[in-house]
């Protein structure tokens, strides 16, 4: 795949400020897009756009193919004329600004989107039975399971996750056990069919709208599935599990710069060698319906492809396990002889062999180069600075350049943590000269090294150049995203209303435009 020179901000939708509780993919969101296309920056880079559960990763969704209901917008429902207003007045414990507070916006939101479903249901859909069926029908490979699974897991819930607490013949997904339930729970299961569909309405209408500011998305998909969703129920063949639907192995990475002890996700395993058999149509599946959102994909965690990190259910932590091999190119092949040439980004971050350097190199997908890393273990040799993250040494422009992601502390917050050593390092390399620890210091002080990172990302070779919207404003730790290794307190970083709408959104506006000009973006 060959990319044009373009540039981009990451910021999940969850982020966006000027909405009860939760950044949505209302009008917000189309501002969002209006600010991007002014400054002549042409990607938006969301992470992972399902429904999410304990803990709140966008990571660990309940389903790979549905979208998140906290997302839906409710002013945007009003003005469809499918609720009124006096139904979405948040109470007073919902607010407006500050960082997400997830247990309140679950609590309130999915109980207004379950009334204003169940209303519409109740008065025939008000016109919108037709495109409401036709959306079913386009989306049953997926809505289905789903749908039946978020109804077995509001009834069962209290009892513990589904491979533990569902009688055994819902816990198996037999076939005749399912559509009893589904015959038995035909309204609840509707409820949440209309809820995916609002929420896949509106995000086509942003989507659409973006293209037609010249504003691309960039989605992201997790390499492996939670192990409490209805990819694993539903497809429990796909997976390494026992008869009693526990995982035998899970997914993790041994201790790496994020972690020391490693990363145990948790998730379940594949069976990639009975996915093969049935022609990696899953998988396909699941490409294909990410498509229809987005304009490219990030797949998390590419090097599983080629191998993965297989620990023991049960461990502790990820750093005894063992190394398996994954499908290969034949994956990829399978996936581009359905749907033609592939618009994906390969994360290959982490532990990286040459193996998995050859499949993406022969998968023809760009990587990713994080120039925080560059400063993490730049080595010295005959005087040059040697690291495959530093700009100077990215081997060519089919890649796309990151000052960091969700996973890093935020650039600021990297700068605030550096030794004297690697501070002089990093002001040494921006400015091209020897800098000491003093002037070093005022520069990071002042945002000045925020801000020269920033324009080094833009000015590289990397065909796409990435930052995240905290990077952008210099903001610090407490602003940032995700930290692995810890369960809670994640994800809920969320825009002042002023970085959307006030002068210092137009000022960075301005300077976005001079980069993108300057480095031809």
């Amino acid at each position: 795949m060959n990319l044009k020179r373009k540039s981009g901000i990451l910021l999940h939708p969850t982020s966006l400020p000027a909405s009860a509780g939760i950044g949505t993919i209302g009008r917000p969101a189309f501002d969002f897009v209006d600010w991007l296309s002014a400054s002549g920056t042409k990607l938006w880079q969301v992470l992972p756009l399902g429904p999410t559960g304990y803990g709140d990763s966008p990571y660990q969704p309940f389903s790979s193919f549905a979208l998140n209901p906290l997302l839906i917008d409710f002013e945007d429902l009003v003005e469809r004329g499918w609720t009124e207003k006096n139904e979405i007045v948040p109470p007073d414990y919902i607010k407006t600004d500050g960082n997400v507070e997830f247990g309140n916006v679950v609590w309130w939101k999915n109980d207004i989107l379950k009334k204003i479903s169940q209303k519409l249901l109740d008065g025939g859909l008000k016109g919108l039975k037709a495109e409401f069926e036709i959306f079913c029908k386009e989306n049953d490979f997926w809505l289905d399971d789903f749908a039946c699974f978020m109804s077995l897991k509001s009834h069962y819930d209290n009892e513990g996750r589904w491979n533990k607490a569902w009688p055994e013949e819902l816990r198996l997904c037999q076939k005749n056990a399912v559509a009893l339930w589904k015959k038995s729970h035909e309204v609840e299961i509707l409820t949440t069919k209309l809820i995916q569909f609002f929420a896949f309405t509106q995000w086509d209408a942003l989507h659409k709208y973006a293209k037609s500011k010249n504003v691309e998305i960039i989605g992201d998909i997790p390499i492996f599935v939670s192990a409490d969703s209805a990819d694993v129920w539903a497809n429990q063949k796909y997976f390494q599990l026992k008869e009693n639907g526990e995982s035998s192995v899970v997914a993790g990475v041994p201790p790496d710069y994020f972690s020391p002890t490693g990363q145990l996700w948790g998730n379940p395993i594949y069976d990639w060698k009975k996915i093969a058999e049935d022609g990696f149509e899953w998988w396909i599946l699941r490409i294909k319906n990410i498509l229809k959102l987005v304009d490219y994909v990030r797949i998390d965690h590419f090097r599983g492809f080629d191998s993965y990190w297989a620990v023991k259910f049960g461990s502790k932590t990820a750093e005894k396990g063992k190394w398996l091999k994954g499908p290969g190119t034949a994956l990829f092949k399978a996936i581009k002889n359905e749907l033609g040439e592939l618009p994906l980004i390969a994360e290959d971050l982490g532990e990286i062999t040459d193996n998995v350097r050859r499949l993406r190199d022969k998968c023809g997908l760009p990587g990713m180069k994080i120039i925080q890393f560059g400063f993490d273990c730049a080595e010295e040799k005959k005087g040059s600075l040697v690291n495959a993250f530093l700009p100077h040494n990215f081997f060519n422009a089919n890649c796309v350049a990151y000052t960091g992601t969700h996973d890093n502390d935020t650039t600021q917050g990297m700068l605030n943590s550096l030794c004297e050593e690697n501070l002089c390092l990093v002001a040494s390399y921006l400015e091209g000269r020897k800098v000491g620890f003093s002037e070093a210091c005022a520069m990071r002080s002042d945002g000045n090294l925020c801000r020269k990172l920033v324009s080094l990302c833009f000015s590289s070779v990397a065909s796409f150049a990435l930052v995240p919207m905290q990077d952008l404003y210099g903001f610090g730790s407490d602003c940032r995203m995700n930290t692995p290794g810890i369960a809670c307190a994640n994800w809920s970083w969320r825009m002042r209303s002023d970085m959307l709408y006030g002068e210092s959104a137009r000022k960075k506006c301005e300077w976005l435009k001079e980069l993108n000009c300057l480095y031809n973006r």
